[in-house]
Order: structure tokens, then sequence, then C-alpha cells
């Protein structure tokens, strides 16, 4: 019987020994079809294409538009089609893979197949409808794509990043800024330890609570910033319909009617110049809010200005949003045709612009009425109808601002305290004063949206992402602190414990996950074997972690991955000639390096990789570091250390019973190993080497020799 049995998946969340990035990776059991390639099947490539037809998208080996088709002609198993359907499948969801490997395993028809996963829950559905969607191919069965497509889409709208969160991610990762998830919602940290910034949404942690609650009241806001000179419509506060009436004569007429404590537009009805319609729109104000003010109505079109960190990041414009009867159809229908059909329309949140629903928006039905028409009306052909007067702001206008308005939105922000505001406006013409044209500020609102300036409907998008990030983080911090990971097949714990005792002695606040437990400035908060991702994670959200130290097994990265993408110190102990591992088709030493290796590729440009010289298997990785490399070693005669010292490059070794710091030909005295009780109370040479590693990378990390001689000689093991 053919079929393709998921014997196990795993989520790789960081660096693993596919990519650096995190990784789903699935155990397949093809059975029998590992006598079936892809040509060999009756009119499985024909299903598979016609289902999929922008598989022709896949370059795959051949490197060109259509080499997956290819590869189907030429005959492929049914991993590697696993792989790119599977990815497919995202890419259509919406959420961009990009990244995929299959790879057979020692035992016949069981493969490892590994897709780009920025979303676990997401890609695991994606794999298992992909596995269902092959099979159906492979035995001529019927298969709904387009349910498919669009269950997983409904997962990645519900689960993935919103778009204003993900922009300040993607501008966080240009600049080499790491970031994850701090809940299923929008809370990002970006940056690690005592570096670190968090975001949510539009909002950052330096958005204050009391700014937060400024901002929602209108009124207040509006006081606040008519005391510091920023233009305002003058109104009040009311409390019945009556009373509404009367601020709007004392006010003049027309005005606008609004709840004060509302957001994105609801109950904002404008241009009321009636008792009936300033009646009717208190009540249905009232209904989006706790109370409702009357204010002056400006002339002109709705503004929204950015302001990130006192700077305008982009400013948009809106326009009324009307229909062109036809004679025939009711306004119902002539706004399903004529604005809701506009594809920039939806209640994702990927779309720019909102559908307009009439049952649901009675600002809408209390224009309409305005007009003598209803929902069912049926205007005269040729009629243009008015539908909505505000909300529609989705026209690039970054550039016509004139700049007397930007100071004023700037000030606007500033007196309400947020960091991050939506400023809204009114004026007939953004690039003059607003004084000329009796414009004003309207709102300053906390969490802007950055949809519309991420997709405007007209003009260009603004990098608005990018100024956030800017604006929480000096040109020149990335948000990182000292990480040193730690990996190999022996002496990684002990190596960790006095990396973290030397750094801890030079003044930082240490945290360090490794087999012994979770320690926080030397002090274990959690015992027990904690070198895996879920403790390496506690590490990195700490504030108060001004360095980290990080044990990384062969199990652990190759089970859930590295926490971290890049680090400051990379250690490698050793590998045992006998090394491997069953359980994960790792078989000898030779593919245990491809394990290994991990912790060196992620080392920073920056950074040093530190590798035992007595290993030819951890030697060799020198050549994968993207930084320095420091190598160490009992024996200052062993050929690597030798070379190392000839390119005038750096090693850590013992002569006469005494480290040495070499350069080249310059060699410092570091300490006697009589002095060092790892080294004495231990009758193994691994000890030895165990320290050299240690010491080797507290002089990566740039500690002073006086420090790192008082951490060898005072480190004990409990």
């Amino acid at each position: 019987m053919k079929n393709i049995e998921i014997l196990r998946i795993m989520s790789l969340r960081g660096p693993n020994i596919w990519t650096y990035r995190s990784t789903l990776e699935a155990w397949i059991d093809i059975g029998e079809l590992e006598d079936f390639p892809s040509n060999t099947l009756p009119g499985f490539n024909q299903r598979l294409t016609g289902w999929l037809p922008s598989l022709i998208e896949h370059r795959c080996s051949y490197g060109e538009r259509g080499g997956f088709v290819q590869r189907l002609q030429d005959g492929t198993w049914p991993g590697h089609i696993l792989e790119h359907v599977t990815l497919e499948l995202q890419n259509l969801a919406g959420m961009p893979g990009g990244f995929g490997k299959a790879r057979s395993t020692s035992v016949r028809g069981v493969y490892k197949v590994a897709v780009r996963a920025r979303h676990e829950e997401v890609t695991r559905a994606a794999l298992h409808a992909a596995r269902d969607l092959v099979m159906a191919a492979i035995e001529d069965q019927p298969f709904d794509v387009p349910a498919t497509i669009a269950s997983l889409r409904t997962m990645v709208d519900s689960r993935c990043l919103g778009p204003s969160t993900a922009c300040i991610v993607e501008a966080a990762d240009e600049r080499r800024i790491p970031s994850f998830r701090l809940t299923d919602g929008n809370l990002v940290q970006l940056g690690h330890g005592f570096r670190q910034r968090r975001i949510w949404t539009a909002e950052t942690d330096q958005t204050s609570a009391i700014a937060e609650s400024i901002s929602s009241d209108k009124d207040l806001t509006k006081t606040l910033l008519q005391a510091c000179g920023v233009p305002v419509p003058e109104g009040q506060v009311v409390d019945s319909p009556a009373e509404a009436w009367e601020a709007a004569e004392d006010i003049g007429l027309p005005v606008v009617v609004k709840p004060t404590d509302a957001n994105h537009g609801r109950g904002v009805f404008i241009d009321l110049n009636t008792r009936e319609e300033i009646e009717t729109a208190y009540t249905l104000a009232l209904e989006e809010g706790s109370s409702v003010i009357v204010e002056r109505f400006i002339r002109g079109n709705e503004h929204r200005l950015l302001i990130v960190g006192g700077r305008l990041a982009a400013a948009a414009r809106g326009e009324p949003l009307s229909v062109v009867a036809d004679g025939s159809s009711t306004i119902l229908q002539l706004i399903e045709s004529q604005i809701n059909s506009d594809p920039r329309r939806g209640e994702l949140e990927e779309c720019p612009l909102s559908l307009v629903l009439l049952d649901q928006e009675p600002v809408v039905r209390v224009e309409l009425e305005r007009q003598g028409y209803n929902g069912d009306s049926i205007p005269p052909a040729g009629k243009q109808v008015l539908i909505q007067r505000n909300g529609n702001v989705s026209i690039d206008v970054t550039d016509l601002v004139h700049p007397s308005v930007a100071a004023a939105a700037s000030l606007a922000a500033r007196v309400v305290g947020l960091d991050i505001a939506g400023v809204d406006l009114v004026a007939e013409d953004i690039s003059r004063p607003l004084e000329e044209q009796r414009g004003a500020i309207v709102e300053v609102n906390a969490g802007p949206g950055l949809l519309m300036h991420l997709k405007p409907a007209e003009g260009r998008p603004r990098p608005v992402g990018r100024a956030i990030i800017e604006h929480l983080f000096a040109a020149a911090d990335n948000g990182r602190i000292p990480i040193v990971g730690v990996s190999g097949t022996h002496g990684k714990t002990t190596v960790s414990r006095l990396i973290a005792w030397q750094l801890h002695l030079s003044g930082n606040h240490v945290g360090l996950a490794c087999g012994d437990g979770l320690y926080f400035a030397q002090r274990q908060v959690e015992k027990g074997d904690c070198a895996n991702w879920e403790s390496a994670q506690r590490v990195l959200i700490n504030r108060a972690v001004q360095a980290a130290v990080f044990e990384n097994s062969h199990d652990t990265i190759l089970s859930e991955g590295l926490v971290y993408d890049r680090c400051q110190v990379g250690v490698v102990t050793n590998i045992a000639a006998n090394d491997s591992l069953p359980q994960y088709y790792i078989g000898d030493a030779e593919e245990m390096v491809k394990v290994t290796r991990t912790q060196v590729d992620v080392v920073l440009p920056t950074g040093v990789a530190v590798l035992n010289a007595a290993d030819a298997l951890v030697a060799d990785m020198a050549s994968l570091c993207d930084g320095e490399v420091i190598f160490f070693g009992i024996n200052p005669a062993l050929p690597v250390i030798a070379e190392q010292l000839e390119k005038n490059k750096r090693a850590v070794f013992i002569r006469n019973d005494q480290i040495m710091l070499a350069t080249g030909k310059n060699e410092l005295l570091l300490a006697d190993i009589t002095t060092i009780p790892l080294i004495t109370r231990s009758k193994d040479s691994f000890q030895t080497e165990n320290v050299l590693a240690a010491v080797a990378a507290a002089w990566a990390l740039d500690i002073s020799h006086d420090l790192m001689r008082a951490g060898i000689e005072t480190f004990e093991m409990a």
C-alpha cells in the first residue's frame, strides 16, 4: 500500500543544522513509494501542478523558474515533493516560507523534511495538508485546494503577527536586532537582556499608561492641547440630546458630535446643521463611548500624521466616499459593486481599507438619511450619493506636510506624552499652516495603526517600521548582550560554569543555562538539566542580564535549535570518536560534526570561535567561522597551534605547567596550573582542556588577565 506516514515533527525555534531561521523538521516514512518516483505515477504530475500551478515558480536545484516542475518530470520522491507543497501552501496562505530541504536517512524509505516555519502551528497544519494533497494526487482522489488554503489563511490571520507589529520586527531584522514573541499576540521583545526593548503593535515600553489614558479622553486631550497653544476645535462635553443642541447653538453650526473615548472614527458625525441631526447623532455616539462631545465643524479633509519620537514619520489624507447610481441598483448593491469590490478593502488586518457594512455603521445610515435615502433606495441614474465623509484615510501626503503642521502634530504628541502617536487633524490643504485655514488637531491616538502608511491607496509606502526602530535603538545599538555558547561531547557544563564565573567577576550580571541548572548572578534558581531552549529564553528575557552563557548539547541543537541567532563567542570542547545519536539518525562522529558546527556557524563577524586544536574534527571547523578563531590545547607543538601562531593569531596552551596566552610569537604567562583547583584535584587531562577552553573564551570576551587568573584560581564545582 502506497502511503506517506509522518513519524515525528520537531519545532526548531532557532538556528539549527538546516538554517539560521526557525524550522519545522518532519520525519516521514514513504514505504513502498521509495520504488515509485514521480515520473512513474500515472497522472500524478499533471494533477499536482493542476492543483498548484504556482509550483512553476519554484526554482529548486536547477536554479531557475520551473526547476521543481522539471524535477517532477525527471522523477523525484515524496519527501522532496512534500517539502515543496508545504512551502507553496504557506505561500498561498500569506506566510512565505522560502527555505526547504529533504534528505534521506540511513533507513530505507525514511526521510527528514525541513521547511521554514515563521509560525509553528501554521506550518504544522500546512505540512499535514500537504501530505493529504500529495496522497490525493497519487491516488487520483479529489482534493479541495481552495478550502485548504482558506483554512490556512484564517490561521495566518489569527496567529501570525499583525502587519503593524510585523513591519517593526522586519525593520529590526534589517538592523540585525534579534527578536522573539513573548505571547501568542503582538507583544514582541527586541534585543536581549538589559538591552532589550518591547513593542506591542505601535506601542513601546516607553508608551506610558498615563499618556494612553489622556489620549483616550478626548476632552482632556483637547484641554491640554489648547493650554499649550495647539489649534483645536472649540467644544464641550454634553449629557443629553437637548444639551447637545444647546452646545451646538453656542459653538455655531455646523458641528461635529462624537464619543469622548471611542477609536477608529466610530460614532463620529460631522457637518451637522439641524437639531434633529444633532440629537440623533448624540444618541448614536453615546452607544460607542461613555460620554459625548460637541465640537466646531472644521472644513477640509481628515489627515493622520504619524509621529515617532517627536518626528513626523508619515502622513495620510482621507477623502469622502461616494457611489454613482445607475438607476437600477439599490444603494446597498452600489456599495458592494463600487466600494467593497475594491481589493484593498476587507476584514483582514492586511487590508488597508475597511469594508463599508451598512448594518454595522450608524454614521453611514445617518448620512444616507440626510440625503433622503436608505440602503434599499434606488437613486436616479448619474446621481452621486455620499456614503461616508471620514474614515478613509489612505492617500499618502507625507511629502506635502508643511513644517509648521508637522511641528504642531509633534507638539501635540509631546503634550499628551506619547512617544508614538497618530495625530488626526482636519485641513483643506496640508501644505499650508493650520492658522491660515482654520485647521485644527481633533484627536491624538495611542497605538496608531500603521497599515495606511505601509499600503496606501495612493502614493508610496513609508518605512514606518524603520522609524520606530530608529526611535528605540541608536544607530550603533543592536540590542545584543555578550552571549557565549558552549557545545561538544564532554566538558560543556564545566566550561560553561567557569566562563560564567569569570564574567561574574568582571562585574556582569550573568545568566547561565547549563546541565547543572539555571543561574542568575551565580544564584541557582532551578536545579537539574537546564541546557534547553526554554531555560535559555528565560535568560534572554531577564532585563537584569548583562551577559549570557549557554550550554548546548547535540540533543538540544537537533530537537530545539539554539535560542539565539548569533553569539559573541562559540566554544566547541571536543567530539568523541565514538559519538553518535542513532535516535536522530546520526550514526558517527563525522555526522556529528554537522550538528556541532551549528555553534560555530552563528558566531558574529566581530566574535570568536574557541576550538580544540587537539581534536581534528573540531579544529577543521575554523573555516566555518565568520569571526576570529582562538585554538586551545595542552601541547603547544600541536600542528594546528603551530600554524595558528605562524599566522600571528591567538592560541592558549600549557608550557612548563603554565597557562600561556600567545599571539604569534608574543606569549603571556597567565597562571601556574598548580594554583588551579579544577586541575590539581583531577587526574584527567580533560579538566585541563576545560580550563583552557574557558580561558580562551574569557580572552575573547576581553576580560582582564588579572580577573581571568582570579577566576580560574577561585572556581569550585559544587
